[in-house]
């Protein structure tokens, strides 16, 4: 019963906590919004999400966590550095083509997330088969070692987190 109507109960929770967050208030009124929106959302948002995920391997999940981050830190550097120290016409703006082994739709989520958030790459597209992602890659250097880093340090930990 209680999974019917809270399908996704850490999700709930957040909505709650950053709705109180801000209105800076306890009072009934926000309570009660708070309340509503942890209750709804996550009832209309349902079919959006992917598949559920049961977390199969969490140490890995956790380096690919402190891993991103670190590379998302390194990269928001090395674009700003780029950005204060080179001119536009030597910085080698590419398009690139990943050839992917991943299908898992919750990793390819993550996989956009992690793309998306890191400084000086977005993602592009991806192909209707899933075998292939196209990312913007703001200055790059070599695209056969820019292609193996991506495969290596996200989309394998990926697939052993959501496929193994």
């Amino acid at each position: 019963m209680m999974r019917r109507w809270l399908p996704s109960p850490l999700l709930s929770l957040a909505l709650f906590i950053v709705w109180l967050l801000l209105n800076q208030t306890l009072d009934a009124a926000t309570l009660l919004m708070a309340a509503i929106l942890a209750v709804a959302v996550p009832l209309l948002t349902r079919s959006l999400r992917p598949a559920t995920v049961r977390m199969r391997k969490p140490g890995v999940a956790l380096r690919l966590a402190v891993r991103a981050l670190g590379d998302m830190l390194y990269s928001a550097l090395a674009v700003g550095k780029l950005l204060l120290t080179r001119r536009t016409a030597h910085i080698h703006r590419s398009f690139v083509e990943i050839p992917l082994k991943v299908r898992d739709p919750n990793a390819l989520a993550m996989l956009a997330m992690i793309c998306c958030l890191t400084p000086g790459t977005a993602w592009g597209e991806l192909s209707f088969d899933r075998s292939r992602l196209l990312l913007h890659v703001f200055d790059l250097k070599d695209e056969a070692a820019f292609i193996a880093l991506i495969q290596e340090r996200y989309e394998a930990p990926l697939m052993e987190i959501f496929e193994s």
